[in-house]
């Protein structure tokens, strides 16, 4: 399937019935009196983040979504059937950005499963001409339209949600070493740029203990800038709780100028990115020689000076992938604990509240 993280569309609720004008007329009944039902009212839309949703390209086809209009009143009172609501689904992690005739705009980050939102109210029904009688008026003959339901046009952007963000260079082994933790299966190539989307997986240690990882195509210098495949996938590293920073252990342009070059990339986009928990990984030690061994022992002291941790891999031969599941594990674990101590004192916002 395509894989799709942007989509423009126009969203409507249902117009609101109109209401009618009518009159009891039964047998033995005289001057039965005004009988017009109001109408009913026009559908919602709304959004449900679901798992196991993993692209927008549905939405990305449809220029309008609308919900289904209320219908008329009927006769003897009778009120008109609401129009059906439309019911939106969306990955979990996407963020749905609205902007009013006033140039404010209302953002909203649907991050849990089953977390709903409504976008746009359906307009109410009109009155039929029961609604108006009154003492001074016992045969009224007026009636009202329904009312127009709410219109937006809304940008939609998918974040992806992951507990490790895998990023580097390109052919660095990212997408290697995802096929070796988790049951993803992305394009494995000994070319650059193998990875033209982001792929997601889950790493399970036991039957207790597992993780989602997710695999960023890979990032050169001037990334922030759009270079390369450009910052359009620096955002799903947004919500990732840990960064598995794998950089290429037999490249011959210093490890430690990678390693730099990344991080002000990282840092150029967003502070929030920069200041994420990075674990460094230093891949494909089965190829290397003596001379890149040297490298790779100043880097690793480089690293310690600035207390990040640092691993040494083959995704190819599966050395070391135990010690970094388990490492890997051990630092989302105490970033989840100290992210849900944090969000306690926090006010939440309730995930039904409407984005009107």
């Amino acid at each position: 399937m395509r894989f799709v993280d942007e989509a423009k569309i126009k969203v409507k609720a249902g117009d609101g019935g109109p209401g009618i004008v009518a009159w009891r007329r039964e047998k033995f009944v005289p001057m039965g009196g005004p009988s017009g039902g109001d109408g009913g009212k026009g559908g919602d839309v709304i959004f449900i983040a679901k798992e196991g949703m993993s692209s927008l390209l549905d939405l990305k086809q449809q220029t309008l979504i609308s919900a289904e209009d209320g219908l008329k009143g009927q006769t003897k009172n009778k009120t008109g059937r609401n129009g059906r609501d439309r019911i939106i689904c969306v990955p979990v992690g996407t963020e749905i950005v609205a902007e009013d005739d006033s140039g404010a705009v209302r953002e909203f980050d649907l991050t849990e499963h089953d977390q709903s939102l409504l976008v746009c109210r359906g307009g109410d029904g009109g009155f039929g001409n029961s609604h108006f009688k009154s003492q001074r008026c016992n045969a009224p003959t007026r009636s009202t339209p329904g009312f127009k339901g709410q219109e937006q046009t809304l940008r939609l952007t998918l974040k992806l949600m992951a507990d490790v963000g895998l990023l580097g260079f390109p052919n660095a082994g990212k997408s290697t070493l995802l096929t070796r933790l988790s049951n993803a299966r992305p394009k494995v190539a000994d070319y650059p740029f193998t990875t033209l989307k982001p792929m997601v997986g889950v790493c399970e240690l036991d039957y207790q203990r597992n993780m989602v990882i997710a695999d960023i195509p890979g990032l050169i210098e001037g990334a922030s800038c759009g270079q390369g495949l450009g910052f359009r996938f620096l955002r799903h590293l947004e919500r990732v709780r840990v960064l598995c920073h794998l950089i290429d252990g037999s490249a011959q342009d210093g490890l430690i100028k990678r390693f730099e070059t990344i991080n002000r990339e990282l840092a150029l986009y967003s502070d929030k990115l920069s200041g994420l928990l990075q674990l460094v990984v230093i891949n494909k030690i089965d190829v290397i020689d003596d001379d890149q061994q040297d490298e790779i022992s100043e880097f690793i002291s480089y690293l310690a000076t600035k207390g990040i941790t640092t691993l040494k891999i083959s995704a190819i031969t599966g050395h070391g992938l135990p010690e970094l599941k388990e490492a890997l594990f051990k630092v989302v674990a105490e970033t989840a604990s100290a992210r849900s101590s944090h969000l306690c004192c926090e006010h939440h916002f309730d995930p039904t509240t409407n984005l009107y």
